[in-house]
């Protein structure tokens, strides 16, 4: 049996109330909305320069040599004996090389070049000391064959 199909009419839609919606909303956003205030009303003060008495000129890198005899060198100057664990003198030669890079705005870089004889333990000890020394720009490099 065959049923008889309704003829729909064309929907409508009702734009009267979507145009009372869109002001509704674009009342809404202009009241809640904040005003961006210009840079210049916002009252920052730059930090100034400071005139330095002398020039520093401190070198990029500092360079730490391990030895096989255990001894420790930076930059061509022995700071502990070969049988100080801790070196307390490197340590606060690099403490102090930390802060005036700091000061200076410059990251402090340790290169460490161990011969290849030396023991692994001296090298993991120069490591605990730029450690101590709050030092992470740690590098390694070949020792030079002269």
């Amino acid at each position: 049996m065959k049923l008889p199909i309704p003829s729909l009419e064309d929907p409508e839609i009702n734009v009267a109330s979507l145009i009372d919606m869109v002001f509704l909303l674009l009342v809404y956003f202009m009241s809640t909305a904040s005003l961006i205030r210009s840079e210049a009303d916002l009252g920052i003060r730059l930090p100034g320069m400071l005139v330095q008495a002398r020039s520093v000129d401190l070198p990029d890198e500092q360079i730490v040599e391990v030895r096989e005899t255990g001894h420790v060198i930076l930059n061509g100057l022995e700071t502990d004996p070969s049988d100080s664990p801790d070196l307390p003198g490197l340590t606060a030669i690099l403490v102090r090389y930390r802060l005036s890079a700091t000061a200076a705005g410059n990251e402090p870089l340790i290169t460490i070049q161990a011969e290849d004889g030396a023991r692994h333990q001296r090298v993991v000890d120069v490591m605990n000391a730029c450690a101590a020394a709050g030092i992470r720009g740690v590098s390694f490099a070949l020792a030079g064959t002269d």
